[in-house]
């Protein structure tokens, strides 16, 4: 693996493995990362990556559904791995515009299959990124394993379901060397503020509302971004050719009690100046449509095959994504206003 595309490198979970490899002894190739910079990509994320390692990485603005750009950045810098992150991943923004989720998360995979067939010669691995999410919803027991039916309930777990059926047919079809990953939900520093920790912790520090779905009683397994790279990381070295793995981080927390410890944190780690608790400033909010109750991933085949286990637990890594939050509030004002589309600007005047 010594030319590895990256998409969608500029995003939270993407961004963060791109740290991972730089900082892992065992990596010594380049890594292009090819992001379409939408709203939730921005490569501010890596300004530190791109100067110390200007041998070795490499980015790439263009969009993964463009056949013609994936082909020259495959020619140009000899992929030989790919790691697929690229995806529109905001379930609220599924249900409001689909379109953009059905393009991005389906027809992009697409695109990168057929160019990865087409260099099939010099391809060591495809590995796809996915989610729990195309499992469908859990009652109160019981756990989603790597033969569980899938059963989406979102427009973005369906894509994200359709993308996992067309890696897995390219390789039963065409022999195509992939791995697939479907992981539960990922939090940690660089996380865009519409997912619901950032949301939280921006909100409580600004003194807003913090607004929980219905009774906030659904429930979520959580799992903190840098052990799900190493996951991910672990998966493309080891895994088996042709094979899924689940990763979850054996942290299930109903909503409300997120919140509830994202705000107890806060309180210790910045007190409000009347020393009054943030969870007062939780509100409950009209359910959104099909929201699942319950997801909660059995990792045990990871584990025990390639014998990875998250090294956070939910308060430590919490802890950390808020100090992370804390100590970046530039980032996160350019982000929230949308002047990050000027830095980007003025830092890549080639675009």
């Amino acid at each position: 693996m010594q030319n590895l595309l990256v998409t969608g490198g500029c995003g939270f979970i993407g961004a963060n493995f791109i740290r991972l490899l730089f900082s892992n002894t065992d990596f010594d190739g380049r890594i292009v990362n090819v992001d379409k910079l939408t709203y939730a990509g921005n490569p501010e994320n890596l300004t530190d990556i791109e100067d110390i390692y200007r041998d070795r990485y490499f980015f790439v603005m263009a969009d993964i559904c463009d056949p013609e750009a994936i082909a020259d950045v495959f020619a140009k810098y000899k992929i030989d791995t790919v790691c697929n992150f690229a995806a529109e991943s905001h379930v609220d923004r599924s249900i409001v515009e689909p379109d953009a989720f059905i393009k991005t998360n389906i027809h992009g995979t697409f695109i990168l299959l057929e160019t990865a067939r087409e260099h099939r010669d010099q391809l060591i691995l495809f590995h796809h990124v996915s989610t729990d999410e195309v499992y469908g919803s859990l009652g109160a027991e019981g756990y989603f394993t790597e033969d569980t039916p899938y059963k989406p309930n979102s427009p973005y777990s369906a894509s994200k379901a359709s993308s996992d059926h067309l890696v897995r047919a390219y390789s039963k079809t065409y022999g195509l060397p992939v791995t697939i990953s479907n992981c539960s939900n990922n939090y940690g520093p660089y996380q865009f503020p519409e997912k619901l920790i950032p949301l939280m912790i921006l909100n409580a520090l600004e003194e807003k509302s913090l607004p929980v779905y219905g009774k906030g009683r659904n429930i979520r397994d959580w799992l903190y971004v840098t052990d799900h790279c190493k996951a991910v990381w672990r998966i493309m070295q080891s895994g088996r050719r042709g094979e899924t793995y689940n990763i979850g981080g054996r942290c299930e927390r109903a909503n409300l009690d997120t919140v509830n410890m994202i705000c107890d944190l806060l309180d210790d780690m910045q007190p409000r100046p009347d020393q009054r608790s943030r969870r007062e400033l939780i509100s409950f909010v009209k359910d959104r449509p099909g929201h699942d109750f319950r997801y909660a991933i059995d990792c045990s085949k990871l584990e025990n095959e390639l014998g990875w286990i998250p090294e956070e637990s939910f308060e430590s890594g919490l802890r950390k994504t808020i100090q992370w939050y804390l100590d970046n509030k530039e980032w996160v004002e350019r982000v929230k206003s949308g002047d990050y589309l000027a830095w980007v600007k003025q830092h890549y005047e080639h675009i």
